[in-house]
């Protein structure tokens, strides 16, 4: 047919629109007069918890939120030490959206990379965006590469000032960061004005292999010729209408908010309400693509909802052909449904034409509301293992190496890291063999992230400044064949498994010119050095001196401690180290068990005729003999009572216990989760008050402390119950102190529990208070709800604050509050904690209460509830009769 013939050009003329929207230019101009739009649209719920928005260039510690989207977007600083910031004149800054308002430009380095915390085995949508706009005044236009982790993502060519360039990929990353590197392939210095993750569903955008680089998105029938993004897509996916084409017609529908029903795929409801369909009924609905590159595999997504209400005596039902093969069908559009028509394996083969056409029973011809089209992108090379990657940057903060590692540390082999050597057998992810970093300036001690690197066979630290005692990790390094230590300031003496190692033949060992350092066999006998028993001496006397002192201070607090707090008196007064007998008399052999975790088994005990609770390491956990130390030396220069108590502690070689206060309730999660059976059903006045508890422990560590204590692990299951409900925060292994030179942040390896960990902590690292804050609001949540911290519902994550925000939406405060409870709460003391609750888990930290905030709002919530209890005991006095009476008639904001 004639009119299908002309209609084959149609995914050209599309694509080259496409372009021209999708490039940032135009699409924020047509944003701007969205307002003016007259079609009914349903926002996406401002939920923007599964994304990672980053304003390239945009000055450090700044955000903002992006007037025509609403998109939170911070600054990159975070994410990388490299590039210099740059920003568009504001002449230029007038038809663009605020994110690429800045730029980074990297005028040094051939490889520089972003490093981003994201959730391992998580789909995302991974977008880029670069606008040149001539900011260097060069007018110039660079050519670069940009990669994802170790591969090659795409080439950015730009050719327009004034039109960004936005690559967009699906993919899944495997390890718990992405790397996004720009490479300099000497064609102009590479830049980078935004960064932009999405979450998908699992079940959307499958394929069999390979990820997916987005080649086209097209709103069919689109009538306003304009683009749209969050927040009518809840995936901030990026539509473009399709070009005009005199072959086909426009069919739309008006409808309100919640009329049209979505699957997974979500396309916008402003996108789906108009629908492209032949001018000639008769005619079928074609398009098709010449690949450039024959090899290259597609995968197809077709969107389709009827628009019309049909009558009895009309139909519309169509095939779907490929090259002229049947290839889907019939498919009768369901009204105002979403169906979503994909190629269940990728496209290969050269050119592509589909053909949408009637079949013989259909009265009305074909239609289609979008199409999403994306090339295979075949991300072959395999990144580093994890363990050593983080293993590697731990080295890099501790010494602060400022050579340029960047990204992955072994692939491309091409960018391989300075100093790093890797072994690669195409089966396994690389792995690090060799680290050099000799003449580096190194101060301190050995690292202990070294020990991490299991597969280390050349370790050089030679010609620094590195001090204290050779590690004993250093002789567990199985696969160690040369290490290098000389020139050096390190004390003590080598251990016998490296001199013997050595002596065999088996390790290639180099220590000279350490002047403290005894490397032989007989070190304890040796006369001759007179430097050691000297050092020894003056350094014994120090220490004495530092152990009086600490001891008499460690007394003076405890004499303070026990006047203020005469219950914990019995135990405060034998805080002392014990040997592992007397622990196994203590546990009667470690009869009754009270719980397990991560660090080891917790038993019940008695230290005369006090009972305690004893945690003993095991030997299989990874990381509990430092969080064993950093908690012995936490709990023993803190005190509240709101904090437990530290009774003593077993080091015997390799038993390591702590021994504490005994809580009889265990902890707030049984009492919660019902699945203890003896658990006691927590009325609203119970549940407030130990949020209270939790809430002022919390508060002493950030302010009573000094410096200030990160708890970095706030968790039901972390805060302890004794007899009278009192709450005490317990686990301090994860604990951090900051620095006392008025920092207000520390850089950190994420540590935390899922569902409670601040999200802006796990992106950028950065520890502040506010990463408690957002945990306690999680734990808050959860005294008020009873709800789980992650819901699953087919394969769909729901996190408490998301499920508490839609039942906000509702209105009805009864929804929320744990329905075992049967309204038996205050309503305003209610809407009082579940406001302080959802203020302390806000996305943004800098929008989060202080934990002294929190505690006082706490407290008002119980003054309403204790009011309220008052007055159906019949204490009606004239005060609590007034503020009952004022609360109903001006209830809280909501």
């Amino acid at each position: 047919m004639e009119g299908a013939s002309k209609w084959v050009l149609f995914l050209k003329a599309c694509l080259i629109f496409s372009s021209f929207i999708n490039s940032f230019g135009n699409f924020n101009v047509a944003a701007a007069k969205i307002k003016e739009e007259r079609i009914e649209r349903k926002l996406a719920n401002d939920d923007q918890s599964g994304f990672i928005s980053i304003d390239c260039g945009l000055p450090k510690n700044s955000t903002y939120i992006e007037k025509t989207t609403s998109i939170n977007y911070i600054s990159d600083a975070t994410f990388i030490d490299t590039g210099v910031s740059k920003s568009l004149s504001p002449e230029s800054r007038v038809t663009h959206q605020q994110q690429l308002w800045h730029l980074r430009s990297f005028p040094e380095g051939k490889r520089n990379c972003y490093r981003i915390n994201i959730t391992s085995g998580t789909k995302y949508l991974i977008r880029a965006s670069f606008l040149y706009e001539n900011y260097d005044g060069q007018n110039d236009f660079p050519e670069f590469e940009l990669h994802l982790g170790a591969n090659l993502w795409d080439t950015v060519k730009l050719e327009n000032a004034s039109l960004s360039v936005t690559p967009e990929i699906i993919h899944v990353p495997s390890l718990h960061y992405i790397s996004i590197c720009l490479v300099n392939i000497d064609s102009g210095t590479p830049f980078i004005s935004a960064i932009e993750l999405r979450t998908l569903k699992d079940t959307t955008y499958q394929t069999q292999s390979g990820s997916l680089s987005s080649l086209l998105r097209l709103d069919l029938g689109s009538s306003s010729n304009r683009a749209y993004r969050y927040n009518y897509d809840v995936y901030d996916r990026f539509w473009s209408p399709a070009a005009y084409n005199v072959d086909w017609t426009n069919i739309s529908t008006s409808f309100t908010s919640d009329s049209l029903s979505q699957n997974d795929y979500q396309p916008p409801e402003v996108v789906m309400s108009t629908a492209a369909t032949p001018l000639d009924t008769t005619a079928s609905f074609d398009f098709s693509w010449n690949p450039d590159n024959a090899s290259s595999q597609y995968y197809v997504y077709m969107h389709f909802a009827e628009l019309q209400k049909l009558p009895a005596n009309e139909s519309r039902a169509f095939n779907i052909s490929l090259n002229g093969k049947y290839w889907y069908g019939p498919l009768v559009p369901k009204y105002l449904s979403t169906s979503t028509i994909f190629s269940q394996s990728a496209l290969s083969g050269g050119q592509y034409q589909f053909s949408l056409y009637m079949t013989k029973n259909s009265t009305l011809p074909p239609i289609i509301n979008a199409i999403e089209i994306y090339i295979v992108k075949d991300l072959l090379q395999s990144e580093t293992e994890q363990g050593d990657v983080d293993a590697i940057t731990n080295i890099k903060a501790t010494y602060k190496v400022s050579r340029n590692w960047q990204g992955d540390p072994c692939a491309p082999v091409t960018y391989l890291w300075d100093g790093v050597n890797c072994s690669y057998d195409g089966y396994e992810p690389p792995r690090i063999t060799s680290l050099d970093l000799s003449s580096s300036g190194l101060t301190g001690e050995i690292a202990p992230h070294i020990s991490k690197l299991t597969m280390l066979q050349y370790l050089d630290l030679s010609n620094n400044s590195l001090s204290g005692p050779m590690p004993d990790f250093l002789s567990k390094l199985q696969s160690l064949k040369v290490l290098k230590l000389e020139k050096n300031n390190l004390t003590g003496s080598v251990a016998l498994e490296l001199i013997e190692k050595s002596k065999n033949g088996l390790l290639t060992l180099s220590v000279d010119e350490n002047p403290y350092l005894c490397s032989s066999t007989s070190c304890k006998n040796k006369k001759n050095n007179i430097v050691i028993p000297i050092v020894a001496s003056v350094g014994g006397f120090f220490i004495l001196l530092f152990t009086a002192t600490a001891i008499f201070w460690i007394l003076k607090k405890k004499k303070s401690y026990v006047s203020s707090n005469p219950q914990g008196a019995s135990l405060e007064s034998k805080q002392r180290q014990y040997t592992y007998s007397d622990v196994l008399k203590i546990t009667n052999n470690f009869r009754r068990i009270l719980g397990k975790g991560g660090f080891g088994t917790v038993y019940h005990g008695y230290i005369d005729d006090t009972q305690v609770a004893v945690k003993m390491l095991s030997p299989s956990s990874v990381q509990g003999y430092q969080q064993f130390q950093a908690e012995v030396k936490l709990l023993m220069r803190v005190h509240h009572r709101n904090l437990t108590s530290l009774v003593g502690y077993c080091n015997e070689e390799t038993h390591m216990g702590l021994i504490y206060e005994y809580m009889e309730l265990g902890n707030l999660d049984e009492h919660l989760s019902g699945e203890d059976s003896g658990a006691k059903l927590l009325s609203w006045e119970d549940r407030l008050r130990i949020a209270m508890d939790a809430a002022q422990g919390l508060e002493y560590l950030h302010n009573g402390s000094k410096p200030p204590i990160v708890h970095r692990d706030v968790k039901c299951t972390n805060i302890l119950l004794n007899e009278s409900l009192q709450a005490k925060l317990a686990d301090f292994g994860l604990s951090k102190i900051f620095p006392t030179d008025g920092g207000t942040h520390v850089s950190t390896i994420v540590a935390g529990t899922p569902g409670y960990l601040d999200p802006e902590y796990y992106i950028s690292n950065r520890l502040t208070e506010k990463s408690d804050v957002f945990s306690f609001g999680v734990v808050l949540l959860e005294i008020i709800t009873r709800q789980p911290v992650i819901t699953r519902n087919h394969d769909e994550k729901t996190h408490i604050s998301n499920w508490v925000n839609f039942m906000l939406s509702k209105g009805d405060i009864k929804n929320i509050v744990d329905s075992r409870l049967h309204g038996d709460f205050d309503n305003n003391s209610a809407w009082k904690a579940v406001e302080t609750a959802m203020a302390c888990v806000s996305p943004n930290s800098t929008n989060r209460p202080t934990m002294n905030e929190v505690v006082m709002e706490l407290k008002e919530s119980l003054a309403s509830e204790l009011s309220r209890k008052n007055l159906n005991r019949g204490c009606k006095t004239k005060d609590s009769i007034e503020l009952v009476s004022i609360n109903e008639v001006t209830p809280l904001a909501r």
